[in-house]
């Protein structure tokens, strides 16, 4: 059962979305409760200013209500009208009937009865509903020298006047509260811009770099330290991917070079038990037609003209028969038996044993000089070094030169000639088995087959490539020290 899909979300979005809308929010809250704090304080406030005006004015009311002064009544209620903030002013007697009035109508009875009522013990507001809307009325009982209640004072002001100023105050916070919003959208954008997006869009870009093929690109690290911390972290993660594909790689390349080599050997032990048998079913009927001919030539005279024949065929016979020795020393790949040689006692033999019949190609031995004993299969060594001599001095116009050194870690042998060379297109083949460069009848293409794998079972190489005589150089490479035979 999978994951259920999430729509992705960009980090700008989640900040305001998750910071700056409830910190919005929040906002708005405490700005909503505290306009209702500033509009009923400043309700109160334009209320005490309605009782102020009735206050200032009560004094000269009581005084002249109680003398019955009425043009001083209606004097001081035209002062008070003057005032911008009074709708209207109006003065009761004791009965309750109105004696003067500046400003629209007076309340109704109603009104007038309950507010007297109320103000026996002091002063009071209330709110009454008229066409024009809400009025707010004072009322202010008057009283004269003996502290006796002869008289209501009415101060009134119209609720449009709250509404316009509570209005007003509404639309600064509205628009206050606009301002913040929009400055703090500002702000997170241009912060997340600065200290986040930036380096996470240098990210992305830099891992659609690494996933286009650039493996080498890397993210520089910057920003906060979270940021850093995970760019450093990604590069990690890249150079452990780039040292995992490179040893993969690596290991691939080293399977593919054994199973070359394994198939290499396969097919070498497949074609060195065919070599084996043949050489072994042919190694009887060539010594038995030897014999023959041995005997037969005893029984000639030196003038018999079969005694050339018979000559000719044992040497044919001689050819065939190093064919099978060739083939049995290839087929034959025993294990190696070590012992410690000196290598340049080794070269030096082998090169006097090429040249010991005579030969018209001089084999120069460049001695440097002796070397420490090295593991060697004596016979397989001889013999791979015998082959890379006879085929120097048969290539050779006049001149084969061998040498010698060592290292730390391997010794070699260098055998070179002046003759033609080795065109390069050959070379790659020169050590398969029965692949030779000379002529029909002059080479079975065994022999550097022979010294390939002498030199390959003792855990060395050996190359081929063009010598300063002008001729093929091979160079044969030995470990110093003996590895797992």
């Amino acid at each position: 059962m999978g994951l259920p899909s999430v729509s992705p979300v960009s980090l700008r979005t989640a900040l305001l979305a998750f910071v700056l809308l409830p910190l919005l929010g929040v906002m708005l809250l405490v700005g909503a409760s505290g306009l209702r704090a500033v509009e009923a304080r400043l309700e109160a406030r334009m209320q005490q200013d309605i009782e102020l005006v009735a206050r200032a004015i009560q004094l000269p009311l009581s005084h002249a209500l109680e003398r019955d002064r009425r043009g001083s009544v209606q004097q001081s209620l035209d002062s008070a009208f003057r005032i911008d903030q009074v709708y209207g002013a109006y003065v009761y007697d004791a009965a309750g009937e109105l004696v003067a009035a500046s400003g629209p109508r007076s309340p109704s009875m109603a009104i007038r009865q309950q507010a007297r009522d109320l103000t026996i013990g002091g002063s009071q507001g209330l709110y009454q509903e008229q066409p024009g809307g809400p009025v707010y009325s004072f009322f202010l009982p008057l009283t004269d020298a003996g502290g006796r209640i002869n008289g209501l004072l009415q101060v009134t002001r119209h609720g449009a006047d709250f509404r316009e100023d509570l209005a007003q105050l509404r639309g600064q916070a509205l628009a206050l509260l606009a301002a913040l919003t929009l400055l703090f959208l500002g702000v997170v954008v241009l912060g997340h811009q600065r200290a986040v997006g930036r380096h996470v869009d240098q990210m992305v870009k830099a891992m659609a770099r690494v996933a286009a093929g650039e493996r080498r690109c890397r993210v520089a690290p910057a920003g906060p330290q979270e940021l850093r911390g995970l760019a450093k972290a990604m590069n990690a993660m890249l150079d452990s991917t780039e040292r995992s594909e490179a040893a993969l790689a690596r290991q691939q390349d080293e399977q593919r070079v054994l199973e070359a080599r394994l198939r290499e050997s396969e097919k070498l032990a497949a074609i060195g038990q065919l070599a084996a048998g043949v050489a072994h079913e042919l190694g009887s009927p060539l010594g038995v037609i030897d014999g023959k001919a041995q005997r037969g030539l005893r029984r000639l005279t030196d003038d018999d003209p079969l005694k050339a024949d018979l000559g000719e065929i044992r040497a044919e016979v001689a050819r065939m028969g190093g064919i099978v020795r060739q083939l049995m020393d290839f087929g034959r790949r025993n294990p190696l038996h070590r012992r410690p040689e000196s290598l340049p006692e080794l070269v030096r033999a082998e090169a006097r044993r090429v040249t010991r019949g005579g030969s018209r190609v001089a084999v120069e031995v460049q001695d440097s000089g002796e070397m420490p004993p090295l593991p060697l299969d004596r016979p397989r060594l001889e013999q791979a070094l015998g082959n890379l001599l006879r085929n120097a001095v048969q290539a050779a116009r006049a001149r084969v030169r061998v040498a010698w050194s060592h290292d730390d870690r391997q010794a070699r042998v260098v055998v070179e000639d002046d003759g033609p060379g080795i065109d390069p297109s050959v070379r790659a083949r020169l050590f398969e088995p029965f692949f030779t460069t000379k002529a029909v009848g002059e080479g079975t293409g065994l022999g550097l087959s022979v010294a390939h794998g002498a030199v390959s079972d003792h855990g060395g190489t050996l190359v081929v490539d063009t010598s300063p005589l002008g001729g093929a150089r091979f160079t044969l490479s030995l470990p110093r020290e003996a590895g797992h035979d």
